[in-house]
C-alpha cells in the first residue's frame, strides 16, 4: 500500500492530489517519486517520456514503486495523436476514420486493443476519445479528431470507444466537455467562442457526452471554451454553471472531471496558471491537468501552493478540495482493481476478424488497426485513371501541425509506398509555390499529391490546380478531413493520418 510521507498534513495532500503534472525524461525524475511519496496521485506521459514500450512499462514500474495506485495518464487518441508512437506513426486509425467506417464493434474493438497496449505498458488513464462534434468544417484543432459532423454518429461512436477502452482496465477520460467543435479558433493559442444557442447545444453538442455517461466513462475532460448560452463570463473550464450545474447536475454524472491542459494560452494568457486551477476546482474540476509546456518541480509547487492559499484565504472551499481528492483517489482505487480483472469485447473482436478476413491470417486484436484503415478508405477513380506500376514521387504539402497532433510525429505515404514500390521518391512543400515546385521535383515520375485539410488552406488547393493541370495523372490522397470533391486519376480519402492510414492508401495506390 501507498505510504504517505510524515509531516505533509491533510491540505498538502489534496492538493498535491489533485495534480496531474508532467515531467522530462525517459525515467522518473527524484522530485517527482519524493512528491509522490507526500500526496501526488496522478502523473501524465507525453512524447518526450517515450521510447519503447518496454521503456515506458519500466517506467511506470519505478512510479509504481512510490505509490502503487498512481494514476499514469496519456494523451493517446490513436490516430494522428499518438505518444506511445510518436516516433513512427499509430497502428490505429483515428476517430474519423472509425465514424467513416461507422461500425461500432470495430470502433470497440479498436480502443480496447489500443487500451490493451496502454494497460500492458501500465498507463491507466487515457486522455480519450474526443467527443467533440465536428461542426465547423474551419476547425484548426480537432478536426480528424472527431468521429465526425453527424451528432448519433458521434455519440454512438463515442460510447463504443469508452467501453471499449475501459474493458481493458483503461480509464477513459472523454473531452471536450462541453464540445469543442463549433469552433475557429486553437484554445492552445486563444480562448475560442461558441456562440450556438442552447436548443442546439442541447441536441448537438451534449448529445455524445450524455452516450459517453450512460456507457460508463469514468472521467470528462473540460474544453477550454466561452459558451455564453452556458456561462457568458466563465470558460468552461472554470464555469460552475457548466461543471456542476450542466454535468453534474443536470446530466448526472459522478465521476472524475479532468481539465484540458492549464498551460494552453486560452486559460494561462488569461488568468494565469494558478489562478485558473483554483478557479477550475472551485467549479468543480476534480483534477487539474498541467505538464504537456511546463513539466518542471517549480510548477507542481505553485500549483499546490496556490489550492493551499485559496482555501486557507476562504477563497476555495475546503470540503470541495476534500471532495476533488477524494474523487482522484477513488478512480486509482478502481484502476488497481482492474489490473487483474479486464475483460475482452468479445462481439467485438469477433466483429473485426471477420472483416480480416484473409489479411495476414493472424487473430484480430493484432490486426485490428490496419483492418480499420482499410475498410475506412474512400477510393474514386477519375477520368485518367491508370494504375501505378513503378516508383511514383511523391509530393507531400504539409501544413503547420496543431499542438494537440504535434510536428514530431511522421504522416503520409511515402515511407509505406516505398516498401511496396521501391525507389519511389519524395518531397516536402508548402507555400505558394508549392505546386510548381513539385512539379520540377517530380521530373518525368508519375505523381501522388498528399494534403492534410486542403479545404482550410488555400496554398495547397491552388498546388493541386497546378499539378492537375500539367499531370492529370496524378494521384491525389486526402490524409485529414475530405471536404472538397474528388480530384486526380486517383482520389483516396483516409480520414486521418496515422501509419496505418498511410499503409492502407499506400496498398491502393500500388493495387495490393
Amino acid at each position: 500500500m501507498t505510504t504517505i510521507a510524515s509531516g505533509t498534513d491533510t491540505l498538502t495532500r489534496d492538493a498535491l492530489a489533485v495534480l496531474q503534472p508532467g515531467f522530462t525524461g525517459t525515467s522518473a525524475p527524484s522530485w517527482l517519486l519524493r512528491r509522490l511519496g507526500e500526496g501526488l496521485a496522478s502523473v501524465g506521459l507525453f512524447g518526450r517520456n517515450i521510447a519503447t514500450p518496454a521503456q515506458v512499462a519500466a517506467l511506470t514500474a519505478q512510479l509504481r514503486a512510490e505509490r502503487d495506485d498512481v494514476l499514469v495518464a496519456i494523451d493517446e487518441e490513436g490516430g494522428d495523436v499518438t505518444r506511445l508512437e510518436v516516433r513512427t506513426g499509430s497502428s490505429f486509425p483515428g476517430n474519423h476514420a472509425l465514424g467513416a467506417v461507422d461500425d461500432t464493434q470495430l470502433t470497440e474493438a479498436v480502443a480496447h486493443e489500443l487500451g490493451r497496449r496502454l494497460a500492458a505498458c501500465g498507463v491507466n488513464l487515457n486522455w480519450a476519445p474526443s467527443a467533440d462534434i465536428n461542426s465547423n468544417v474551419d476547425n484548426p484543432v480537432i478536426g480528424v479528431r472527431s468521429f465526425g459532423a453527424d451528432t448519433s454518429l458521434v455519440a454512438r461512436h463515442t460510447a463504443a470507444y469508452v467501453s471499449g477502452l475501459q474493458s481493458a482496465g483503461v480509464v477513459a477520460c472523454t473531452k471536450h466537455f462541453p464540445g469543442h467543435g463549433d469552433t475557429a479558433v486553437d484554445s492552445h493559442h486563444a480562448m475560442p467562442r461558441i456562440d450556438a444557442e442552447l436548443p442546439v447545444l442541447e441536441s448537438r453538442e451534449l448529445v455524445p457526452f450524455r452516450a459517453a455517461i450512460e456507457a460508463g466513462t469514468r472521467a470528462v475532460m473540460s474544453a477550454h471554451i466561452l459558451v455564453p448560452a452556458l456561462d457568458p463570463v466563465h470558460p468552461a473550464t472554470l464555469s460552475r454553471r457548466i461543471l456542476t450545474g450542466l454535468l453534474r447536475e443536470e446530466l448526472g454524472y459522478d465521476g472524475l472531471i479532468v481539465t484540458d491542459g492549464m498551460e494552453m494560452q486560452a486559460i494561462s494568457a488569461t488568468y494565469g496558471i494558478e489562478r485558473g486551477s483554483v478557479l477550475a476546482i472551485a467549479a468543480g474540476a476534480d483534477a487539474i491537468c498541467v505538464g504537456g509546456g511546463l513539466s518542471d518541480e517549480p510548477t507542481v509547487l505553485r500549483l499546490r501552493d496556490a489550492l493551499v492559499a485559496a482555501v486557507r484565504s476562504g477563497e476555495l472551499p475546503e470540503e470541495r478540495l476534500a471532495d476533488a481528492a477524494t474523487r482522484v483517489r477513488a478512480l486509482a482505487a478502481w484502476t488497481a482493481s482492474m489490473q487483474t480483472t479486464p475483460s475482452t469485447p468479445s462481439s467485438a473482436l469477433s466483429s473485426a476478424g471477420s472483416a480480416a478476413g484473409s489479411d495476414a491470417g493472424s487473430d484480430a486484436s493484432t490486426d485490428v488497426g490496419l483492418v480499420a484503415a482499410r475498410r475506412a478508405l474512400k477510393v474514386t477513380r477519375g477520368a485518367h485513371f491508370a494504375p501505378v506500376t513503378e516508383a511514383p514521387y511523391v509530393a507531400a504539402f504539409t501544413p503547420v501541425a496543431n499542438i494537440a497532433v504535434g510536428d514530431e510525429t511522421p504522416w503520409g505515404v511515402a515511407a509505406e509506398l516505398r516498401r511496396l514500390l521501391p525507389g519511389t521518391e519524395t518531397g516536402s512543400f508548402t507555400g505558394e509555390r508549392a505546386g510548381a515546385e513539385a512539379l520540377a521535383a517530380a521530373g518525368s515520375r508519375r505523381v501522388v499529391a498528399v494534403v492534410r485539410d486542403a479545404h482550410r488552406h488555400t496554398w495547397m488547393a491552388e498546388a493541386l490546380d497546378v499539378l492537375l493541370a500539367a499531370r492529370p495523372d496524378t494521384v491525389v490522397v486526402e490524409m485529414g478531413v475530405p471536404q472538397s470533391p474528388p480530384r486526380g486519376a486517383l482520389h483516396i480519402a483516409t480520414h486521418g493520418a496515422a501509419r496505418v492510414c498511410g499503409l492502407a492508401a499506400a496498398e491502393a495506390i500500388a493495387g495490393a
